[in-house]
């Protein structure tokens, strides 16, 4: 397969996950109801940030794939971290359990700093490139926890 279709391939299947999650869960987001920290973001920067990082783990994947550099740990690990990236934010606004949501983000960043010292080890700048989604993941567990304190009893 070409550069082209890889890259396409693997930057296509992370963004299209996303919009169909995003696309899912939408109806129950409910993000500027809720008590939220001074610090917290608004609400249209989520989709917006999410769609870059998106993009940079295709690119990462991309890297590794066309470079033959793909092995069987690479690719669970980057497929489980997509499969509970995913379901965060269903627990998170459709169940609305959100100190479950919590530790299943917290789940994510050990699965992302997984991901990314594998990527790194096989090609540096593919490693590099998760380090935004890495610091992201950690910004938004922290914005869980601080959510679900202000609203545990509203």
């Amino acid at each position: 397969m070409d550069k082209v279709k890889v890259y396409v391939r693997s930057i296509l299947l992370p963004v299209v996950v996303g919009l169909v999650v995003g696309g899912l869960t939408s109806q129950f987001i409910a993000y500027n109801d809720l008590v939220k920290p001074v610090w917290a973001p608004p609400g249209f920067l989520f989709p917006i940030v999410w769609t870059i990082l998106y993009v940079l783990m295709g690119v990462s994947f991309g890297i590794l794939e066309s470079n033959s550099l793909i092995t069987k740990e690479i690719e669970s690990v980057y497929y489980v971290q997509l499969v509970v990236n995913a379901l965060w934010p269903v627990f998170f606004f459709v169940f609305e359990v959100r100190f479950f949501a919590f530790v299943w983000i917290m789940l994510l960043a050990v699965l992302v700093i997984n991901m990314i010292r594998r990527f790194y080890d096989k090609n540096k700048l593919a490693g590099l490139l998760q380090i935004p989604y890495f610091v992201w993941v950690i910004f938004a567990t922290f914005l869980n926890y601080a959510i679900f304190l202000l609203n545990r009893g509203v």
